[in-house]
């Protein structure tokens, strides 16, 4: 075939004889198409039980100095922080965190709704019928699911937590900011000095019990 015999337009005749269909809407096109049925009732449970006993000493001294100059010309900024901190912190005691819990849970009658409990059920998976010619393979959608869920459910979760701490914090904190923005000749200086002596220590028991006892009928 030559070049000009590939460029050549279609006659009237080559034309007539092509046939076309008109594209569905974009609606209608799929690859996927998911149908769900959902029909849950939940009896849930939750009882939760929790027990905190704690002792602390907390000490945060802060010292902070700031000095700026923004937008200003031939200025300085001068920011100077001396802090000194003498912390002592002690603990003499006993924390004691203790929680008990007797649960009785019967979920065996009534669901949320009012009626009797009835048992799962699923409804299987449509994945179409397989095409009998090949022309028809690619018609429809690609991935059919149907799914049909019936579901009871009893969920019971009894949570029984204890925590006891003891706990000695201290954080002297000494800040100095000095900044020029947009200024021209201008000086900053910060200074910040700090001198801590910090003596903790703890004597001091912490415990935690947790007793459970649960009956839990679904």
């Amino acid at each position: 075939m030559s070049q000009d015999d590939a460029l050549r337009p279609l006659s009237p005749e080559e034309l007539a004889a092509e046939t076309g269909a008109a594209l569905p809407d974009k609606e209608v096109i799929s690859l996927l198409d998911l149908n769900a049925d959902l029909d849950l009732a939940l009896d849930a449970a939750a009882p939760i039980d929790l027990a905190v006993a704690a002792n602390a000493n907390v000490a945060a001294p802060i010292d902070a100095s700031v000095g700026a100059n923004v937008l200003s010309v031939g200025s300085t900024a001068q920011a100077l922080s001396d802090q000194g901190v003498i912390i002592d912190q002690g603990i003499t005691g006993e924390a004691v965190a203790h929680a008990p819990q007797d649960s009785a849970i019967d979920q065996s009658g009534d669901v949320a709704d009012g009626t009797d409990t009835a048992a799962p059920t699923t409804g299987g998976t449509d994945v179409g019928a397989v095409p009998t010619d090949a022309g028809g393979a690619l018609d429809g959608n690609l991935l059919n699911v149907d799914v049909d869920l019936n579901a009871d459910l009893n969920l019971a979760a009894p949570i029984d937590g204890a925590v006891a701490a003891n706990a000695n914090v201290a954080a002297p904190i000494d800040a100095s900011v000095a900044a020029n923005v947009g200024s021209v000749d201008s000086a900053a200086t910060a200074i910040s000095q700090q001198d801590a002596i910090i003596t903790q220590h703890v004597d001091a028991d912490a415990n935690a019990t947790a007793d459970q006892t649960s009956t839990i009928t679904q």
